[in-house]
């Protein structure tokens, strides 16, 4: 088989990677016999999708290491904290992956090549929540 003839289609890169953190929460807004209404914690799992057109040598979207200051950032703000004592939002899954892309746009994204294309955090292993940055 000639490998060399394999036509190389164009489109848009693609990586992930998840990180993890301890946090505990609640969510006050929901009825009192809600589970969710008592504080209760989770072994948050989050996932950052970085996408580009082109790739960077030696032929990466970015390189992982590179997105080290996310993690350093979930490990020192966020793991094993109550997240209404250091988050300014109720902290749903859905508004702490929209959370985490605003970080991650404004502190990571100008040193990297790639942008961030969305966040998704895992509550669980059956729960999940995912933000997709628009205007990028």
């Amino acid at each position: 088989m000639n490998t060399s003839a394999v036509p190389v289609p164009s489109g848009t890169f693609t990586i992930g990677k998840t990180f993890t953190f301890e946090a505990g929460h609640r969510l006050p807004g929901l009825p009192p016999e809600h589970k969710c209404s008592r504080q209760h914690g989770h072994s948050y799992e989050v996932e950052v999708i970085v996408t580009a057109s082109a790739l960077e040598a030696p032929g990466f979207v970015t390189d992982f290491g590179a997105l080290a200051p996310f993690k350093r950032y979930l490990d020192t703000e966020l793991d094993h904290r109550n997240l209404h004592e250091v988050l300014p939002l109720e902290p749903t899954s859905e508004r702490l992956a929209q959370y985490l892309a605003g970080w991650f746009i404004e502190n990571l994204q100008p040193t990297i090549p790639g942008r961030l294309a969305a966040v998704r955090v895992r509550e669980t292993s059956r729960s999940w929540a995912r933000f997709d940055v628009e205007g990028q």
